[in-house]
């Protein structure tokens, strides 16, 4: 049976539709009217505590299927303080709803060149997902800027169609941004909390920041990702065997960008990471509830354990015990135990509600705090 994604195929009853500076309501031919035509509108200034709606659609059924946008001050201030919502279908509360700069793949608010499957960003200046995001009865995308500095531009547009017959197969895509800082010693981080209903998880992008001033340089990685389905508790149904495993890669991690998979910021002098694994050839269902997490499990190697010993450091084995710091370094070998790092994440998933009961995006101040080089960007334009 012939679809969509025959590009020779026209179903019948879709019209396309741009929202942008130009056309803000994608309202049919009405677009580019400012200048006579000649580029009147190209974008528009967001000031401090100032939110716009990007693009909306209202009484009728749709998909959007493409975002672009830059903006000229892409700092770790405004990439974690511009906060982006989404609703479907008259929700009163957002389905997605994280930091700009996250939701767009790129962690820790540092603007990195990449390519995936979903996201991507080319030359390091623009924000691009192609994330199919169906809707019923109506669609708002809110952009606000949470910080204490006016934005001089922001250009986009939103790519959609309308008149889309979708089924009652056809689920809302959710976005959930959390933020540990740092994570609890022995216990899971939280890529996606407990969430109930029907759907598909799609995947998580993440960010780690080091505590190199208690761990040095060893690494935080040796964690196993979990996934918890359908009335799992105290054991997941998925588990895999450690952090960059996840991933697709293994012994630790270099910069890589693949379409399901990379590290696009592998930052070894500050100790600062930034991955994403999209499960788009290996789907993860779930027919009732989902929680998916990652263990906090590091791994010493003998120059590592030496300076923690001399930093008096104490370490816990992961099997709960005291690691013997003194027997540690007279073995000078590797070993596992249990740490607390910056852990940040964006995990996106599929639900047959347009709505979650997920906690609240955080505060714009404890989205930027301990960022890289967060002092010197407040009023800096990367243009």
């Amino acid at each position: 049976m012939k679809n969509e994604t025959e590009l020779f195929f026209m179903q019948e009853g879709l019209h396309t539709r741009w929202a942008s500076p130009e056309n803000y309501d994608g309202e049919k031919g009405a677009a580019g009217q400012a200048m006579n035509g000649r580029k009147g509108v190209a974008c528009f200034p967001l000031k401090a505590g100032e939110a716009k709606v990007l693009a909306h659609a209202e009484g009728t059924s749709g998909t959007i299927r493409r975002i672009w946008m830059t903006i000229n001050n892409r700092s770790p201030l405004m990439l974690r303080g511009l906060r982006l919502d989404m609703y479907w279908d008259g929700a009163d509360r957002p389905a997605v709803s994280a930091p700009l700069g996250d939701f767009f793949g790129q962690g820790l608010g540092r603007s990195c060149t990449f390519q995936s499957a979903l996201f991507s960003n080319p030359e390091g200046r623009s924000f691009n997902c192609c994330v199919p995001m169906p809707f019923r009865t109506g669609m708002k995308i809110v952009v606000t800027n949470e910080t204490d500095t006016d934005l001089q531009m922001f250009f986009y547009d939103v790519n959609y169609t309308i008149g889309d017959a979708h089924d009652d197969q056809s689920l809302y895509l959710h976005a959930h941004w959390r933020r540990e800082r740092p994570t609890t010693l022995k216990r899971d981080y939280e890529f996606l909390p407990k969430v109930y209903g029907r759907g598909r998880f799609l995947g998580v992008n993440v960010g780690v920041i080091a505590d190199t001033a208690t761990y040095f340089k060893s690494w935080w990685g040796e964690g196993e990702c979990k996934i918890y389905l359908d009335g799992d508790e105290s054991l997941p149904t998925l588990c895999g065997t450690g952090t960059e495993d996840y991933i697709g890669t293994a012994w630790g991690q270099g910069q890589y960008a693949h379409l399901y998979q990379g590290c696009h910021l592998a930052d070894h002098e500050n100790y600062q990471f930034a991955f994403y694994r999209y499960h788009i050839p290996d789907p993860i269902y779930f027919q009732q509830d989902i929680r998916v997490t990652m263990h906090q499990i590091g791994c010493w190697n003998p120059d590592g354990i030496r300076q923690m010993r001399d930093a008096g450091q104490s370490l816990i084995s992961i099997d709960g015990t005291s690691v013997d710091m003194e027997k540690a370094v007279a073995d000078n070998g590797c070993g596992l135990f249990e740490r607390k790092d910056d852990w940040s994440s964006c995990a996106y998933f599929y639900l047959d509600s347009p709505e979650n009961d997920l906690p609240e995006l955080l505060p714009v101040e404890d989205r930027v705090i301990g960022l890289f080089s967060l002092e010197d960007t407040k009023a800096r334009a990367d243009v």
